[in-house]
């Protein structure tokens, strides 16, 4: 996670580099749709509840950083 403003040894900016856009889907259905800047923090933390989800529902969550990297990872609902 870089902002873009903190400089390398050289005294050269550093390219901006963090998770720009997070959406979490519960079962297929969009339940957080986040756009994030680059005040977020170097690890952050994100959790969220899910009203009305039950053991076995599929949870996903899928991110694109400002170099275009895409990720996702599933999981389901624990009893």
């Amino acid at each position: 996670m870089e902002t873009g403003q903190r400089k390398n040894e050289k005294g050269e900016f550093m390219a901006a580099h963090f998770i720009q856009s997070l959406i979490a889907t519960h079962n297929g259905k969009t339940v957080l749709d986040a756009q994030w800047g680059q005040a977020i923090s170097r690890n952050p933390f994100l959790g969220f509840r899910i009203k009305g989800a039950e053991a076995g529902d599929k949870v996903s969550v899928s991110w694109v950083d400002t170099k275009g990297d895409k990720s996702s990872v599933d999981t389901t609902v624990a009893a």
